[in-house]
């Protein structure tokens, strides 16, 4: 008979290690579908035998569950954390279980949701903190980023509260997400709180309250910010990305010298070097106002300083002088520099700039030209450049050469967006090709585009236009049914085409339909009413239309008196011409050369030429500029 000889205690210790280190790698390996990681999680957070080994476990099971991304798996992940920080808990988190916890939770790309939040909350409550600041920067900043500010705010507290340690970047991570949703009084105490614990603001810190105040357009509250920065008590110096925020908050606002005041003291006053995007912001903020020859000046003071220009620079110039119409120089502008620079070529901004400028001035040759040397210097076109080029050619009829260039749109990859088919469908219908933009439109559904109010309207128009009032009801239908609210557009579109096809009774009827549609009549739609009802010969409706537009606040303008003027001349009513001749002065509506010509001709043929040089009179602007000198000066004399 054998002995067996008992294990000695230490055999004994190293076989549960041994077992213990197998269970944790067959736990925390890829938990295949069988294991019932639920009850494992109640197992080890409410069973006694082995605490040590248990939170081992737990930890190793919690940081498989975090690290895979896989479905579910952080659902569980909280749940064990859950039931570890639970009362009846009898394993306990430490110091481990919170590296796990912070350190995963911080750089997952995931957000961080109430749930797991509140989880990090009650570890803080625990004493547990994030590892270091950048950990707790990172998930401060991951709450802002999420919109989720006021959470960050709660975090920020609670680890306050804690007796965590908080340093200068939390702050600044805190303070950018406030300043993102406009949160200017938690800022406010935020940095009160910043200074009553004694932690000292940084340049970024100041950086970031000054680039709110400006965006704000609370310059003066951001100069008064920069003051505080630069004084002895603060130990803080600006740098240049602090006066580039401030001098382009300047330029945005329109306070242009107050930006070059702080260009001429950034080296005396800061000990600040100005940079490139220094001189670009002022130099688009004199764009923008009209200046180009100041912003000309700036640009070569910046090259004096050794300043390099970028082609940032260089497109803000060429947009600027193009705006003004001085398309040439913006083209010698930038073919100086493409010489004075020999690797500077300029983008796809540059030339998109110039071929549109050069089509807006009706010269297609040139633009084509541009678009050509785009290609040709290695600049792909954008959608942006093709769109120019679209709705330049479109919008001058040159509707062959507009589809040749969306031919070749497709051709490299490109397809058309809703906005390039709206201009090309506008564009047909101009040219009465209703058919074609039909088609069009049909193209556009097909690629998966969806129509829009403007698309409907241009439709509706054209085929009223072209009094097919069946396809302009089906396209009514097809409007609503897509869930678009027919507009005053619309309805002006289905009045103008009805009274064009001589239905004005049921245009008048659509006009009625508007009040019940709560879509209010606008001064377009009530003269279009006017000249056909005055055209008709029905100049009773056309005068009770005029009372209605008046009680309801719709205002008259010149085209309006101009219909009811011709009507009255036909009638050859002038009593009631002279009363709104005198209503016309009244309300100080400048008649143009139509309304001249109609009274000329026919209070001249009447012999009421005093009654006509009084209202003239009347009429003139204080400029002394008249709507038709030719004509009115004859009756000045």
């Amino acid at each position: 008979m054998k002995l067996v000889r008992k294990p000695s205690s230490l055999m004994a210790h190293r076989r549960r290690a041994s077992t213990a280190a197998t269970t944790t790698a067959a736990v925390t390996s890829d938990f295949p579908d069988f294991v019932d990681r639920q009850h494992l999680v109640g197992h080890l957070c409410t069973e006694k035998p082995s605490i040590e080994n248990s939170l081992r476990y737990s930890n190793d099971v919690l940081r498989s569950l975090l690290r895979f991304p896989a479905p579910g798996r952080r659902a569980e992940a909280l749940s064990l954390l859950r039931s570890m920080l639970g009362p009846d808990s009898k394993v306990r988190p430490n110091s481990t279980t919170s590296s796990i916890v912070f350190f995963t939770l911080s750089k997952q790309s995931q957000p961080l949701d109430n749930d797991a939040l509140g989880l990090l909350v009650e570890m803080v409550k625990l004493g547990f903190f994030p590892a270091d600041t950048i950990q707790f920067t990172q998930i401060i900043s991951k709450l802002c980023r999420s919109g989720a500010a006021s959470r960050a705010w709660d975090f920020f507290h609670a680890v306050k509260d804690a007796g965590g340690a908080i340093e200068a970047p939390v702050f600044n991570a805190l303070l950018t997400g406030l300043a993102g949703q406009r949160d200017f009084s938690r800022m406010n105490l935020l940095f009160s709180e910043m200074k009553s614990m004694g932690v000292r603001p940084t340049v970024v810190t100041f950086g970031i309250l000054i680039n709110h105040l400006c965006k704000s357009r609370r310059l003066d509250d951001a100069m008064n910010v920069l003051d505080a920065m630069t004084s002895p008590e603060s130990g803080v110096n600006p740098d240049t990305i602090t006066i580039n925020t401030l001098i382009d908050g300047f330029c945005k606002s329109g306070r242009l010298l107050g930006g070059l005041s702080l260009l001429d003291r950034m080296r005396s006053s800061y000990a600040c070097e100005p940079d490139t995007a220094t001189y670009n912001s002022l130099i688009h903020g004199f764009c923008k106002a009209g200046e180009i020859d100041r912003a000309h000046e700036l640009l070569t003071r910046m090259e004096k300083e050794g300043i390099r220009p970028n082609v940032i620079t260089v497109n803000t110039l060429v947009c600027g002088m193009c705006r003004q119409g001085r398309v040439g120089s913006a083209l010698d502008f930038f073919r100086k520099k493409q010489v004075e620079w020999p690797d500077f070529k300029g983008n796809v901004v540059t030339y998109s700039t110039l071929v549109g400028a050069f089509l807006h001035s009706n010269n297609v040759g040139k633009a084509k030209t541009l678009f050509d040397e785009m290609v040709k210097e290695g600049h792909s076109p954008d959608s942006v450049a093709y769109f120019t080029l679209i709705s330049g050619l479109t919008q001058m009829g040159r509707l062959d050469d507009a589809c040749s260039v969306v031919f070749s749109m497709k051709k490299s990859g490109f397809q058309l967006d809703t906005k390039s088919y709206n201009t090309l469908i506008s564009g047909l219908c101009k040219k009465n090709m209703v058919d074609k933009a039909n088609e069009m439109h049909c193209e556009m559904c097909k690629a998966g585009l969806r129509p829009n109010v403007f698309t409907y309207n241009t439709l509706i128009a054209a085929y009223g236009k072209a009094k097919d009032f069946s396809r302009v009801n089906q396209l009514l239908s097809e409007m609503i049914d897509d869930g678009f609210k027919p507009s005053v557009v619309t309805y002006g579109a289905l009045i103008h085409g009805y009274c064009k096809s001589g239905e004005l009774d049921l245009a008048m009827k659509i006009f009625r339909s508007m009040d019940a549609k709560a879509v209010p009549a606008n001064t377009v739609i009530c003269n279009i009413l006017i000249d056909s009802l005055c055209k008709n010969k029905k100049f009773d409706g056309a005068l009770l239309l005029v009372d209605e537009m008046q009680e309801k606040d719709v205002p008259l303008n010149v085209t309006t008196y101009n219909a009811i003027f011709k009507g009255l001349q036909d009638l050859n009513m002038s009593d009631k011409a002279f009363k709104l001749m005198d209503q016309m002065s009244a309300q100080e509506c400048i008649p143009d050369s139509v309304t001249m010509a109609i009274l000329t001709e026919w209070l001249t043929a009447i012999g009421e030429i005093e009654r006509l040089k009084c209202f003239v009179k009347q009429m003139t602007p204080s400029d002394g500029q008249c709507p038709e000198p030719n004509v009115v000066s004859d009756f000045q004399s």
